[in-house]
């Protein structure tokens, strides 16, 4: 069920007592926005919700049926809410949407020329956006990186498979080489940026050479961070009615994917030993005098600070690279 169905939770319930199924893709009358949080977070970072829906309709996917077609908000009233956000102490805004990077108001203002006008609000110093399809990435949002300093140099972007012909079983409506070549295009744009990607393993009628097919193209572009998951059916999808893939062979399937991933994750990591870093300090680590934050590759960054430095954004150098972070040290003293 989707988020819009909750004013039908009793009969779900009461329906699901009785051993039924609940499959509920109705949606509500009401504006899907005014029926959600907009923002969301507290402290120097937020989250606004801006575009709903998706009109991609991946087999694997029950967006679609739960969330409905895609919708942007007016952009207007997000500049109006972020400023208010960057009034109370707000540094960093990440927009939201199910498939972001197709955001476009009724006024033809795309994910792009958004960006430029939130990065003009006073106080607002970082902006990020989740989760983009490869076939909604813009020329013009792919300038952005490289013109908008206050856009982090960090983009999740899910190629799902590597596989041709897999992807087509999902209806993604990109190649392999299509999607690789997307990444060569914003590593030029931006060299330093973090990619960071999802896939899904043991897709219904995914063959051991397919499976290659994705490690293949999981080495081709060195992931930063990722998702990886066995596939699960959603009830109402076309790939729900197919045979699905032996436990035993996705669960292997994955345990090698997640084996690559992680060597790439860390290699990222221990690459910025000894690089200077951005660190927008949001909150107390887990030990005494120690902040957290993200730097702006979105590497959690643990430093010995004040907690007068909360909701500030320091220089720091990397001493050394743990398993999910980093360590350094604050050289921003003022």
């Amino acid at each position: 069920v989707g988020p819009q169905a909750y004013h039908h939770l009793p009969d779900m319930t009461r329906r699901a007592a009785n051993g039924k199924p609940i499959i509920d893709t109705r949606l509500s009358e009401i504006d899907k926005f005014a029926s959600l949080p907009t923002h969301r977070g507290r402290g120097p970072s937020a989250f606004i919700t801006v575009q709903e829906g998706c009109d991609k309709f991946c087999s694997f996917c029950v967006v679609p049926y739960t969330r409905g077609a895609e919708s942007s908000r007016p952009a207007g009233e997000i500049i109006e809410e972020a400023r208010h956000l960057a009034t109370v102490g707000v540094r960093e805004i990440t927009l939201l949407g199910q498939n972001v990077n197709a955001y476009r108001d009724a006024n033809d203002c795309g994910l792009a020329e958004l960006l430029y006008r939130l990065a003009a609000i006073d106080g607002l110093e970082r902006l990020r956006f989740t989760t983009s399809h490869p076939c909604d990435m813009s020329d013009d949002l792919i300038a952005a990186f490289a013109a908008c300093p206050e856009l982090m140099p960090y983009l999740h972007l899910p190629p799902q498979s590597g596989s041709d012909r897999i992807l087509k079983l999902m209806n993604r409506k990109h190649t392999a080489d299509d999607y690789i070549r997307l990444v060569q295009k914003i590593r030029h744009a931006k060299p330093d940026i973090l990619m960071s990607g999802d896939f899904i393993v043991g897709f219904p009628g995914e063959t051991d050479g397919d499976f290659e097919e994705t490690l293949a193209l999981v080495r081709e572009v060195e992931y930063g961070q990722s998702y990886s998951f066995r596939y699960s059916a959603r009830p109402g999808t076309p790939a729900a009615e197919r045979d699905p893939v032996a436990d035993h062979v996705a669960a292997e399937r994955l345990q090698r994917l997640q084996t690559v991933l992680r060597e790439q994750q860390r290699a990222s990591q221990r690459a910025m030993i000894g690089r200077q870093v951005s660190v927008l300090l949001e909150r107390e680590g887990r030990h005494e005098g120690q902040l957290s934050g993200k730097s702006e590759h979105l590497h959690m960054v643990n430093i010995d600070a004040p907690r007068s430095r909360l909701g500030d954004i320091v220089s720091a150098r990397v001493e050394a690279a743990d398993s999910n972070s980093l360590r350094a040290r604050m050289v921003d003293i003022g």
